[in-house]
């Protein structure tokens, strides 16, 4: 389903340029229409944001990307085996471009490419997602505490890999026999949430968080039962590890699939920023404007639903990222969602490489879960955000 066209009320139109005056809008000729909120104009009304122009936003998604690519070498180089960045970059470009490798330099090659790599990669993709995924959520169920796991997916996800590891279910496929069900999980609770808040082709958002809570809470009691009754203690112990995130089953085969849902998830919400700044509106002003937010929801739930049951199937739930990113990202380039879904991907990629880079080197040889990370981190940040004077849903 497209976006709202560009003919219909333009959500996210180019801001005015910092230190120019805006021109007064022209007086419509239906009163009614004179009445009516203006998505762009509310939207920008909250907060244009440090990066409120194109070129100050263009200027800062490449600064972000150049960290993000800094943060990825040094990530890699970064161990128990220390690789000093400019030798990690010289591995990578070998492994790229088909380059040779000295005999006494091959178990460093293989550390760097076959272990480090691809589950740095990872993290990227999933930070990225995450906080993309976060974004939409809020502004779809509008509610500045929504993350990607309130609608209950997360604890779906749980409730599959912990039925693969105790019953030994999905066996044929090896290591991804976890991953695997996770992601049947994920489906299924996504499923179950939108029957049971759907009345009548409707999805109001308060029904959709309320059933999302209430189905978690519901998989979390399922999850606690197989657990508790499973025979096995060292799957008991593996499945805990996992339930709170961690990269340690990265490995290149599992890459395409998250990478291809994660990147094209993203492309999509992008997309859908206009539709996205109209839903934070809220419906009755959504609907006044000619907007069906129902239908846009539906679309939103099964794109999120996807993307966040892929994310946990690779890396386990992790909390907290979802939840701050969008709002750290707001306070600096805004309210409108296109700005904020241009930046926020790349702010939870980079955090979330770093994020595993101390899981997996403060505590070594033992590698802390991801989830007791973030939550670390996201506990205080969330708390001085939201003890910041005057700050609102989407505004500083």
């Amino acid at each position: 389903m497209p976006p709202p066209s560009a003919s219909g009320p333009s959500v996210g139109e180019a801001e005015t340029p910092a230190g120019e005056a805006e021109t007064p809008a022209e007086t419509p000729a239906d009163p009614a229409e004179a009445s009516a909120p203006r998505p762009a104009e509310a939207v920008r009304g909250r907060s244009q944001g440090r990066l409120g122009s194109r070129k100050g936003l263009l200027f800062g998604c490449s600064a972000l990307v150049a960290v993000l690519l800094v943060s990825v070498v040094v990530a890699i180089g970064l161990g128990p085996a220390v690789v000093t960045p400019g030798e990690t970059a010289r591995h990578l470009w070998a492994a790229l471009s088909g380059g040779r490798v000295g005999a006494d330099e091959v178990t460093t090659y293989q550390i760097i490419w076959q272990i480090r790599t691809p589950r740095v990669l990872l993290a990227a993709l999933v930070g990225a997602g995450l906080s993309a995924v976060g974004v939409a959520i809020q502004a779809m169920v509008r509610n500045a505490l929504a993350d990607p796991f309130v609608l209950g997916v997360s604890s779906g996800a749980s409730v599959g890999a912990v039925g693969v590891t105790v019953t030994g279910g999905l066996a044929a496929l090896g290591l991804y026999a976890v991953s695997a069900g996770a992601f049947v999980g994920a489906l299924v609770a996504s499923l179950l949430v939108y029957a049971a808040s759907s009345s009548k082709g409707s999805l109001s958002p308060l029904r959709l968080v309320l059933t999302g809570v209430a189905m978690s809470l519901g998989f979390q009691a399922v999850m606690s039962l197989i657990i508790y009754f499973a025979p096995d203690s060292e799957a008991t112990s593996m499945v805990l590890y996992w339930t709170m995130g961690s990269f340690g089953a990265a490995a290149w085969g599992a890459l395409p699939v998250v990478s291809l849902v994660v990147l094209a998830g993203l492309v999509l919400l992008y997309r859908y920023g206009r539709a996205l700044d109209v839903l934070s509106l809220g419906d009755e002003t959504a609907a006044s404007l000619g907007f069906d937010p129902d239908r846009y929801r539906k679309v939103l739930l099964v794109l999120v639903s996807l993307v966040t049951g892929v994310m946990v199937a690779v890396s386990g739930a992790i909390a907290f990222v979802g939840l701050v990113m969008p709002h750290v990202v707001r306070m600096v380039v805004g309210a409108t969602h296109a700005r904020v879904l241009a930046v926020a991907p790349l702010v939870g990629a980079i955090f979330m490489v770093w994020v595993d880079l101390a899981a997996r080197t403060l505590v070594a040889p033992r590698e802390l879960p991801l989830g007791v990370i973030t939550a670390l981190v996201g506990v205080p940040v969330f708390i001085a955000l939201m003890r910041r004077r005057g700050y609102t849903f989407g505004a500083r």
